[in-house]
């Protein structure tokens, strides 16, 4: 990244999570979506990972205030079993509150973990259910190594150990 870029410049750009699920759709459809660097333009909603399962909505709430007065927040739920599973999407009334949150909050600590915020197209109803195969995260699911914050070990690793993962 060249030196004289500012900050707002290189947390405007899409995360590579976004920009591969734009691809995806791209292939998928016959009408291509527009720009997704146009949707993202004026956001005003972010996607938040890494969370703890055991993390609240009032300590999401409370952090991530700090940085304007927040609209909605949708916390990220396991499709089958209803809980939380490791993420949210915190929709702020202005553009530069969601650019603010990501330049102080994104990087830091919530519940001993190292919080991702990237913007977000926008939250639609069905978002907030995770994608993996047991309904949780599909990360999740692949995770060798051993996480309390998420749940124990990855459900492929649990299965190897006949570990109860419900």
């Amino acid at each position: 990244m060249s030196p004289n870029r500012s900050t707002v410049q290189r947390l405007d750009q899409p995360s590579s999570y976004a920009s591969s699920k734009n691809r995806r759709r791209r292939r998928d459809e016959e009408e291509p979506e527009p720009d997704l660097m146009e949707k993202l333009k004026d956001a005003t909603t972010l996607y938040v990972g890494n969370l703890s399962f055991y993390t609240t909505e009032e300590q999401i709430h409370e952090l991530f205030s700090k940085c304007g007065e927040i609209k909605r927040l949708v916390m990220g739920l396991d499709r089958f079993q209803k809980t939380p599973c490791g993420f949210c999407f915190v929709e702020y009334y202005t553009h530069q509150d969601a650019l603010d949150c990501m330049k102080y909050i994104g990087g830091t600590k919530l519940d001993e973990r190292i919080i991702r915020t990237d913007l977000d197209e926008g939250f639609a109803e069905g978002r907030q259910y995770g994608r993996g195969k047991s309904g949780g995260q599909v990360r999740d699911e692949y995770r060798q190594e051993y996480d309390p914050g998420r749940g124990g070990y990855g459900r492929a690793l649990a299965d190897d150990y006949g570990e109860d993962v419900d």
